[in-house]
């Protein structure tokens, strides 16, 4: 069966039948699309990829049927990977993981303890074996949870004595002060990779993001606690990607008010429902806080890691 399937580079001319395998993915997955063309536009723009290398489309019989994107911007010995494949074809998965995983070991060439990381969708769509077979481990599960919204009921909320919120739609400094915020609250999250300014922008798109969706939290003679980075992009949801509070004020609902003021902000824009990710391991309590304020599981995604050995 593998000698019928072919393999290529992803090109951007690439952009929308990659997005249609995606979706139809997500729709076996999740039960709706979910993928937004300039999502994927993104990542096959992203500086750190090179896609004569690093991307990988798989056919049969000129049909679509897996798509891999390989990268290492997240430090020595780390190999980040997006794997999708359509179900009931598992010769065209295993292949595309033989081209993934030696993409991995070139990249992470030199590198002591080097990693894969790869985080299939739900799983839904891949044989169950497929991955354990290969020497795969779970190591992280995260949780996309929704809250749908309510303009007459989501109104802006009532701050904790002190509190102030501004947008960062300010300039320079002001990104520069929302970057520095998120990188020392999630300075102890799982996977969290510290990046300077300005491959933080390329890392998160922040060149296309709507900065007036982004509020920094201050409190007297506390200076900057907290932040709240969001994006309006998605066509399904509105998207909370970043909600971090300073270690020293946490328990004073920092956390509850900016997600409060989130959620009335989408409200306000007209979204019906937003939505974010959280690590379920996450040591904060991140998934009890959205838990109490309404938001419950859209599906959940496993991170599986495969150890990079030079000799495979």
């Amino acid at each position: 069966m593998a000698r019928m399937l072919t393999v290529r580079p992803a090109g951007p001319s690439d952009t929308a039948d990659i997005c249609g395998l995606l979706n139809a993915v997500d729709r076996i997955e999740i039960g709706r699309p979910e993928t937004d063309l300039g999502a994927v536009e993104a990542d096959l723009h992203h500086p750190d990829v090179d896609l004569r290398t690093d991307s990988f489309l798989v056919f049969r019989s000129g049909r679509l049927l897996g798509y891999a994107l390989v990268w290492a911007d997240s430090g020595a010995g780390r190999v980040d990977c997006h794997f999708r494949v359509l179900p009931g074809h598992r010769a065209a998965a295993a292949h595309l993981l033989d081209l993934v995983e030696s993409r991995a070991r070139a990249l992470a060439a030199g590198a002591p303890d080097a990693f894969l990381w790869l985080a299939p969708g739900s799983g839904r769509t891949l044989d169950p074996g497929l991955l354990p077979g290969r020497g795969y481990r779970t190591v992280r599960r995260h949780q996309v949870m929704t809250r749908a919204l309510d303009p007459a009921a989501d109104l802006p909320p009532s701050a904790p004595a002190g509190l102030t919120l501004r947008a960062c739609d300010g300039g320079e400094a002001e990104r520069r002060r929302a970057h520095a915020l998120v990188e020392e609250t999630f300075a102890e999250h799982f996977g969290h990779v510290e990046r300077a300014y300005e491959p933080w922008l390329d890392h998160i798109d922040g060149r296309a993001l709507d900065w007036s969706l982004v509020w920094i939290a201050a409190l007297p003679a506390r200076g900057d606690v907290g932040v709240l980075l969001t994006r309006d992009d998605r066509t399904s949801m509105g998207w909370l990607s970043h909600l971090g509070v300073r270690d020293d004020v946490r328990g004073r609902g920092v956390g509850g008010h900016l997600l409060r003021h989130g959620f009335a902000a989408y409200a306000a824009r007209g979204r019906a429902v937003v939505g974010l990710g959280v690590d379920t391991g996450n040591e904060t309590g991140a998934l009890a806080l959205y838990e109490a304020h309404g938001m419950g599981l859209h599906y959940a995604v496993d991170t599986w890691e495969l150890a990079l050995h030079s000799q495979g």
